[in-house]
């Protein structure tokens, strides 16, 4: 007889080249739902079945562009499972919509890997750089993107010699690249109104929005649970730097959107994200605020407007003396196509 643990790679098992997959996921009815339940987004299209049929022309459900989202990373996580925490991502382009019953298959693949200096007290760690592309059933590309993971070393005392630059790894986009993503034969007729509560706002390069009311971090688990997200951090406290759950940095992500749709309530689609670099961590029962910046808006040939923008998240607790202190924890370069 043998004994065997199940435990995922720590960082000086990494290698350039290798590839992870992990199983495939169909979404469902059930996972809009729980979304809509944690997130309270207020994406037309995702809640309304009937107007989507009418918009997109197919008669299933818009699944919400950030849920695809958050199943594909969660389908990365067998790598990251000894994650201290990511450190961002670079250039996710949404490259066509998903809908329920689409099945999603990740790949991710390691590309880079640099050991970070070591530090007197502190266990030896690594940044891995990881490219995940995302495919449907029908073999077409809905995702690339992405992330970098920073890994604890099983040896405390390791040196890898590990020390990848990452500065290759794309964070721009071109008009042409965003415009390409746009599905061709959407009626956005329907979405047309003036109505208080759905009338998108006029707005121009440089104008900041600041979202009144903040969104409290709940059910942190059962998101990482319900995307297949496996990394230790997450849902065991005595994995964590902090001594207590990591917040999964995509929860406060969608906390952040659901935030920018109240100031654009005709919001249609996340098209891209440039950039989104965590900045520091967030904990269950945090109150999540957001601020943004118009960077530019271009109308489109295909009806609507991109939509351009620079995101500053921040995460409010109260400190030992039972103040409440904020702190920037979100620094997000996002697109999204609205009328």
């Amino acid at each position: 007889m043998t004994t065997t643990l199940v435990d995922g790679p720590y960082f000086e098992e990494f290698k350039l080249g290798q590839v992870f997959v992990a199983p495939s996921l169909t979404v469902t009815d059930g996972h809009a739902a729980v979304y809509a339940a944690l997130f309270g987004d207020r994406m037309r299209l995702p809640l309304d079945r009937h107007l989507s049929h009418k918009v997109t022309g197919d008669p299933r459900a818009l699944c919400h562009p950030y849920l695809a989202m958050h199943l594909a990373a969660g389908q990365t996580t067998y790598a990251s499972q000894h994650v201290k925490g990511n450190l961002f991502y670079r250039s996710v382009l949404l490259r066509r919509p998903v809908f329920v019953g689409d099945s999603l298959y990740t790949t991710t693949k390691v590309v880079g890997l640099k050991q970070n200096k070591a530090k007197p007290g502190r266990a030896a760690t690594g940044m891995v750089a990881l490219e995940m592309t995302t495919v449907n059933q029908d073999h077409e590309v809905v995702l690339h993107f992405w992330r970098c993971p920073m890994i604890a070393c099983k040896d405390p005392n390791a040196d890898t010699g590990h020390n990848d630059s990452f500065d290759w790894i794309k964070n721009s986009f071109s008009s042409e690249e965003l415009m390409g993503t746009l599905p061709q034969n959407w009626n956005l007729t329907p979405l047309h109104c003036d109505i208080t509560g759905l009338r998108s706002p006029l707005v121009a390069k440089g104008d900041v929005f600041d979202i009144g009311p903040k969104d409290t971090v709940t059910c942190a688990t059962e998101l990482v649970r319900m995307s297949l997200n496996i990394a230790y951090t997450h849902t065991d406290e005595t994995r964590s730097y902090l001594g207590q759950r990591l917040v999964y940095g995509g929860h406060t992500i969608s906390l952040a959107l659901s935030q920018i749709g109240r100031a654009f309530p005709n919001l249609l689609h996340m098209v891209a994200w440039r950039h989104c670099d965590h900045l520091g961590p967030v904990l269950e029962g945090d109150l999540i605020s957001t601020r943004f910046t118009v960077v530019d808006c271009e109308t489109t040939k295909k009806g609507g407007i991109l939509y351009d923008l620079a995101v500053e998240a921040s995460a409010h607790r109260k400190d030992k003396d039972g103040l409440m202190k904020a702190e920037k924890v979100l620094d997000w370069g996002l697109v999204v196509w609205g009328v």
